[in-house]
């Protein structure tokens, strides 16, 4: 892999929730529920209660049938009732939310991208098994993105 050829891996999907993007915003921004709507972060907790918003930072708990990790997250978008992000770790990936307005509510779109430096990150763990890790972290956002929306639209419509 040539370092200056890498682009970011992107995937996102959306869902329509009968509420204002303001709700919407309010409950995907406060990372200390991700718990209850996340298929692999079990849990977070801000590293400083006190500061939530822009460059703020929290510590994710992830769990899947085969590992569990912790990683350091920073917030890069704090928009309320537009747009709430993070980058996790050294800017390896980013994960977000864009709301915006529609008739009867808010569309939802998550977003998820593997940035050049987590694939360089992965080169330098994985080497020669690189390609096929990073295949399957996509994969997992891929299947993951729907039922994250699925739990926060239900969550918020309950």
């Amino acid at each position: 892999m040539d370092p200056t050829d890498l682009q970011p891996i992107h995937h996102c999907d959306s869902t329509r929730i009968a509420a204002s993007p303001g709700e919407v915003y309010d409950v995907v921004s406060d990372i200390t529920r991700t718990g209850e709507w996340s298929v692999v972060c079990r849990s977070a907790e801000w590293a400083d209660p006190e500061q939530t918003g822009l460059g703020a930072k929290f510590v994710g708990h992830n769990q899947t049938p085969h590992r569990v990790w912790s990683t350091t997250s920073t917030v890069v978008a704090a928009e309320p009732g537009e747009h709430f992000a993070w980058e996790v770790s050294r800017g390896y990936t980013r994960w977000g939310y864009r709301m915006s307005a529609v008739d009867g509510g808010t569309e939802l779109v998550h977003e998820w991208a593997f940035l050049p430096a987590g694939q360089r990150f992965f080169e330098r763990k994985y080497g020669a098994d690189a390609q096929s890790e990073m295949e399957e972290r996509t994969r997992s956002a891929h299947e993951s993105i729907p039922r994250t929306l699925a739990a926060i639209k239900a969550i918020l419509e309950g």
